[in-house]
This record gives C-alpha cells, structure tokens and sequence, in this order.
C-alpha cells in the first residue's frame, strides 16, 4: 500500500534527523533542526499508534482502548444497520431523494433505447413466442368457465336485460331484425322450388277441404281450374307482395308488426321467472364440456393467430414493436394527469417495497459481517479508508516538523 510506505518513510525520516542532529555540531541551525525532528518524530509517532489502535493492538501489545474496531464490531455493525434502516432507506428519505427524478421519463428513455436494438426486439419477441407456446390453455378455460359462471351468478339480470333493451331501441335492432328476416323470406319465397312446394301444399290442403252447398262447388270448380304451378305461382305473388309492403318504412303493418315486437321484449324483460330460467341456462352453458371444447378451441385460433403474427414481425427485426412501443410511451406522456398519477403509484410502490423489505438489507450486511473473521475485517477496512488514515501520519510527522521549528525558536526568544 502506497500510502502505508509513505507514512511509515515519513517516520523513518523524522527519526533518522533527531539521530542525525545528536552527531552534529552543536550551533543554533543543529538545534533547530533537533527541535524539528523530536517534534516531527513524536507527532509521526503518536499518530502512528492512533491509527493502528483503530485496527489492532500496537505491536501486538494489548494496551487498553486499542484494536477498536475488532472490540466494537458488533457495536459498529448494529449502528451501521440502524443508520441503513432508519436514516438511508426511511421512507422520508427514499421519497425525496425519488422525487428528484422524473421515474417514468427515465424508465420510457430506457425502453425506447433498449427496443432501438434489433437483437433486443428479436430476443424479446423470441422469449414472448416461446412462453406463448408453452402457455397451458387447458388449464387456464376451466378458470375461465368458473369467471363467466360466477360473474353470472352474481350479477343481477334484470337491469342488464333492461340495459340490452334499451340498447336494442336505441340502436333499431328490432327494425333491423326485421328487415333481415323480411329479406331472408323473399330470398326463399322468390326460389322456384319454394313455388312448387307452395302449390303442391295449397292443392292438397283444397282437396282436403270438406266444405257443402254453393261454397263446396265453387271451391272444386276453383280447384279444378288451377293447378299446382298456378297455385304456387299465385301464392309466391301474395307472398313476395306482403314483403314488399312489409319492407317499406312508412307501411301500417311493418309499424303495428314493429310495436308488438318491442312490447314482447318489454314483457320479457318485465318476466323474472323467464329471466332466472335464462340465466340457469348461461350459467350450465358456460360450466358445460361443450363450452370447455368451444373455448379451448378459439384460445388455440387467437394463439395460433398470434405466433403467426409474431413470427413475421422477429423475421422483419421487430420493427413494427418500436412504433408501438414509442406510440404508446408518445400517448402516456401526452396525458399529464395519467403520468402523474402512474409516477405517485410508481413511487409508492418503490417506497412501500423498500421500507418493508430494507431489513433484508441489514439482516445480509449482518451476515456477512458475521462471516468474516477478524483478521479479514481489519484488511476489508483498511483496504477501504486505511490509505487516507496513513496520510493521518504523515501529516502529523510533518505538522509535528514545523511546530517543533516554531517552538524551538520561541525556546529562543
């Protein structure tokens, strides 16, 4: 140690000049310089044996109040423990020095230089794909069977069905449930095969009919006059020409068929033994093995879809992760309230996290204090502060030089 050499050169040198002088002629310059070296020799001395008595006993005598540092250390590791608790990391202390910093700028700058690396994009999308992959979807649809049929159980449906009425007027669903089952109608009716089917009921219903006199007459003489073409033809015009009615906007019917629509969802929505027998059939729907294959089967669609999609995205560099990536870190410091309030939690849970788990800190210095036998603790610390104790020394010789200069020439005078 290069400090120590110093130090101990210093001390050499002051008493190899007090040494010195006791040889050389006695004249008012000798005993200047005998002053000066007595001085400097006891002062190199005395801070010489101050600074080995914080480490060990002054060679090797067991002199009182000496090797302070091996007799306290318990003392000193309970005060360096106790400054770590409760002055370091107290929470006051945390929260001011946290405060300081902008977190969340500083964690978005790391993100946004971290992702600027094509080998980090590509490592993370590789480690994404790979736990994706080994996610057991099997085991995660039962607890999602169990969330939808508790979240069934415990909600009342009554305000949601008065919700999705409300909704279902609102938007017109009726008006457009309508108007699909209208255009579905005439999609069937206007198919050639439907007018054949049209006929070919319509005639055998006529022949069935069992009606007497005028009335029973006229119909045979109707029925022997059309045939099944003719019937179904007739028939799909009736058909196709109610639907057209049906579809136009300002049509009596569609509006008198649209409020008997609407009062039928009103009285579903007003019936709860119906409602309660609708919601037991979500309920075993969603708890049945159907549900758990059906589920199963569109969690292995969106996986399979999403490794796809990460795939071309590692094969392109992860390109399209940096957009997102500085988009979203773009939009969150766009909303000041939003950051703030993500910092405030942010900081608090560090701080939280900190103060509950600082004794951790205090129980692993004590540990490896514990560990460490004395002779290695001496060397740990002089290692650390004992280069700047043996300049202690060497300023002492020297300031011990000058004073016995000083005092020597007021001896003088």
């Amino acid at each position: 140690m290069k400090s120590r050499y110093i130090a101990g050169l210093s001390l050499v040198t002051m008493g190899a000049g007090f040494v010195t002088t006791l040889f050389l002629p006695d004249n008012a310059f000798v005993q200047l310089l005998k002053g000066g070296f007595e001085a400097g020799l006891v002062g190199g001395f005395a801070d010489w044996f101050a600074v080995t008595a914080l480490f060990r006993h002054p060679m090797g005598i067991p002199i009182p109040h000496t090797s302070l540092l091996l007799k306290n250390r318990n003392k000193i590791a309970t005060s360096l423990i106790s400054a770590l608790e409760n002055e370091l990391l107290n929470k006051e202390s945390i929260t001011r020095k946290l405060k300081q910093f902008d977190l969340l700028k500083i964690v978005g700058s790391a993100v946004t230089k971290w992702i600027g690396k094509k080998s980090n994009r590509t490592s993370a999308i590789a480690m994404l794909q790979t736990n994706l992959t080994k996610l057991p979807l099997d085991s995660i649809v039962p607890s999602i069977q169990t969330g939808i049929a508790s979240f069934l159980r415990h909600t009342d449906m009554k305000p949601l069905a008065e919700k999705v009425l409300h909704t279902a007027i609102q938007g017109k669903w009726d008006e457009q449930a309508l108007d699909y089952a209208l255009n579905q109608g005439r999609a069937w009716v206007s198919k050639p095969e439907t007018g054949q089917l049209l006929g070919s009921i319509a005639q055998q219903k006529i022949s069935e009919a069992k009606v007497g006199g005028i009335m029973g007459f006229a119909v045979q003489a109707f029925a022997g006059f059309m045939n099944e073409e003719k019937l179904g033809t007739m028939i799909q015009q009736l058909l196709l020409s109610g639907i057209q009615d049906l579809v136009r906007p300002d049509n009596t019917n569609r509006e008198r068929l649209l409020v008997e629509i609407r009062n039928q969802m009103i009285k579903i929505t007003e019936d709860e033994s119906l409602i309660n027998r609708g919601k037991e059939w979500l309920i075993n729907k969603a708890e049945s093995p159907d549900s758990k294959a059906f589920l199963l089967e569109r969690l292995e669609d969106i996986r399979t879809s999403l490794l796809a999609s990460l795939e071309k995205e590692k094969q392109g560099g992860g390109r399209k992760v940096v957009t997102v990536v500085r988009y979203v870190i773009r939009r969150l410091q766009s909303e000041k309230e939003m950051m703030e309030g993500a910092e405030r939690k942010l900081l608090s849970f560090i701080v939280d996290f900190v103060e509950a788990n600082h004794y951790r800190l205090g129980a692993l210095l004590k540990d490896n204090l514990d560990r460490m036998d004395d002779k290695e603790l001496v060397r740990m610390l002089e290692e650390k502060v004992g280069s700047d104790l043996q300049w202690i020394r060497v300023n002492g010789a020297l300031c011990g030089f000058v004073i016995g200069l000083i005092l020597t020439c007021i001896q003088w005078l």
